[in-house]
């Protein structure tokens, strides 16, 4: 914390237009940290809070941006590529569009104050195609929302955040401890996550042929196929499998009480 105090400090607004962005594309850096500390700089003097407010708005704005327009153009590549350094990639897709689904565009006024739904709320908004006037009033208004709440905190409760660095730069070599203790934690915790849901990740597949010719050679009753597809990437007039029918992914606890148990049954998504 003491180290982004001073970094912004001297580097001011471009080090917070950087994070800011870096972290609306996807990219691991803090930008709610460096808006607390932005906001209690300017408490200090040395930076303008409505210049603060306004370029971390634009900077986290142009990155949804163009995270919107490239899910557009990529729709379910670029969502996979920002969920592969989850622990469970389809996981990670899921939750996000399950809050689309039962949200909508009200989920972009809120996404950015929860982990991993806030970097996949643009992508995802663009391959579901909402429009672009839409999104954009809406991701606005929650991207100044997130910049507010943390800029102001840091700015009104400048005093303690300054009292939190000097203690931690008293506190030296014990903060080093914490802190790698801390991190040696997150690491083990990380692994266990990713064995659990490696676990969990073995649902059997079959090929487009393979069951073709299970299809061909069973009774019409006694096979049944299921199109999953995600919210967004389904509407009525998509095409599908013949003689298959449509279940809500987002909604499969009450959808799975009305199959029969008698059949088999074969899912495909997108």
């Amino acid at each position: 914390m003491n180290d982004l105090l001073s970094l912004i400090s001297h580097h001011g607004y471009m080090l917070l237009a950087a994070i800011c962005f870096a972290e609306a594309i996807g990219l691991p850096l803090p930008a709610s940290l460096a808006l607390l500390t932005a906001g209690a700089v300017a408490a200090y003097g040395q930076l303008h809070l409505h210049t603060v407010l306004l370029i971390g708005w634009a900077a986290m704005l142009c990155g949804d941006v163009i995270l919107y327009f490239a899910g557009r153009a990529t729709g379910w590549a670029l969502l996979g590529f920002l969920c592969r350094l989850s622990a469970n990639p389809e996981t990670c897709i899921l939750r996000s569009a399950e809050y689309f689904y039962r949200r909508g565009k009200q989920t972009l006024l809120f996404s950015k104050f929860i982990p991993g739904i806030n970097t996949m709320s643009p992508p995802l908004a663009g391959s579901m195609r909402m429009r672009p006037g839409q999104f954009l009033a809406y991701d606005a208004v929650g991207a100044a929302l997130y910049i507010a709440v943390y800029a102001l905190v840091g700015y009104i409760f400048s005093d303690a955040l300054r009292d939190i660095t000097r203690g931690l730069r008293s506190a030296g070599f014990a903060a080093e401890v914490v802190f790698g203790i801390g991190l040696t934690f997150y690491v083990v915790y990380r692994i266990w996550i990713y064995r659990k849901y490696r676990l969990l990740d073995v649902a059997p597949r079959v090929a487009a042929d393979e069951l073709a010719r299970r299809l061909a050679a069973a009774s019409p009753d006694s096979i049944l196929i299921a199109d999953v597809r995600s919210h967004g990437y389904y509407d009525a007039a998509a095409e599908r499998i013949a003689g298959s029918i449509r279940l809500e992914p987002n909604n499969l606890e009450a959808e799975v009480k009305k199959l029969s148990k008698e059949r088999e049954i074969y899912l495909y998504c997108t």
